[in-house]
């Protein structure tokens, strides 16, 4: 046995030995969620593919060996007046296949912000109905802290085949009309940004407005996460009690809403898969889309200063 053999397999078992904190964080159980030390096993298989949800930059400083680099604008449809959209199903397709993905394939994704983006990801999948897809839970610093391999390579690419069904069920998504009409029936609407943007302090990049959609709840996404530490998902203990404070039950419907759709879908990820909320939907257009029309109404504490 080498000694880089001998060193994963020590790396594996201190992995499976290691606190209460991360063994028995019930988060772990979810079948889309993958470990770094099951993909050092997994990496090399054909039918794997690994893509890096990171920024160019940081991909290029080292990556996961064989991964590919997808940024937000590779899943965003540019065809409305605001941007952020879910891209069509043929954009998708072709740029999987164009990135040698083909149909049969397992997608893994990771990024380095709490699986973040890569619930984007999973998410507008999930919509697609195309569920072969997992994400690196604690994502880039997960893999290199086990002492997985990283390159500064772009992978070699032949042309895949990545086709989507033709009916898609768009099972966690809701359009702008239906979060107006949910206004009118008391539906649970979710807003995951910062307490900043919530209340209308703080306005970004692409939103016409500062504020929140009337009558929505406030839970930051990131309070799902160990924010300051390895950027894993918390215990299902402590996401049920983040949570416990919409006071819903797991089978009320929830629409929720980031700026663009992408914390938010991180949120929908938690709520869905490892909370068990059975109506849980996000809206794509967010805050950015909510904005843009006037004639839609909106609430804000305080003035809002552009950022």
């Amino acid at each position: 046995m080498s000694l880089k053999t001998r060193v994963i397999a020590l790396l594996l078992i201190l992995s499976a030995c290691t606190s209460k904190k991360t063994v028995e964080r019930e988060s772990e159980k979810s079948s889309y969620l993958i470990e770094a030390s099951e993909l050092i096993l997994a990496a090399k298989r054909p039918a794997i593919k690994i893509l890096d949800f990171r920024k160019i930059a940081e991909y290029q400083k080292g990556h996961v060996v064989g991964a590919l680099h997808i940024w937000r604008t590779d899943i965003e449809d540019t065809t409305y007046a605001y941007k952020g959209m879910m891209a069509s199903t043929a954009q998708i397709e072709e740029l999987f296949s164009t990135l040698g993905i083909g149909t049969q394939d397992t997608i893994v994704v990771y990024d380095d912000n709490g699986l973040c983006d890569a619930s984007r990801l999973w998410w507008v999948l999930q919509n697609y109905d195309f569920t072969a897809v997992k994400l690196l839970h604690g994502g880039y610093q997960a893999w290199k802290d086990l002492g997985g391999d990283i390159s500064t390579e772009q992978p070699t690419i032949s042309n895949g085949l990545f086709k989507l069904t033709d009916n898609p069920s768009m099972k966690y998504a809701v359009a702008k009309v239906e979060v107006s009409q949910a206004l009118e029936n008391n539906t649970i609407l979710l807003d995951t940004r910062t307490e900043d943007e919530y209340n209308g302090k703080r306005q970004k990049n692409g939103a016409a407005k500062g504020g929140r959609i009337p009558a929505s709840m406030h839970i930051d996404w990131a309070e799902a996460i160990d924010y300051a530490g390895d950027k894993r998902l918390k215990s299902v203990e402590d996401l049920e009690s983040i949570y416990g404070r919409l006071n819903a039950t797991k089978e009320d419907p929830i629409l929720v809403y980031c700026h663009s759709g992408v914390r938010s879908a991180h949120t929908s990820f938690v709520l869905t898969q490892l909370l068990g909320y059975k109506n849980v939907k996000n809206y794509d257009g967010s805050w950015v889309e909510w904005s843009h029309f006037d004639s839609l109404p909106f609430e804000q504490d305080s003035i809002t200063t552009l950022k």
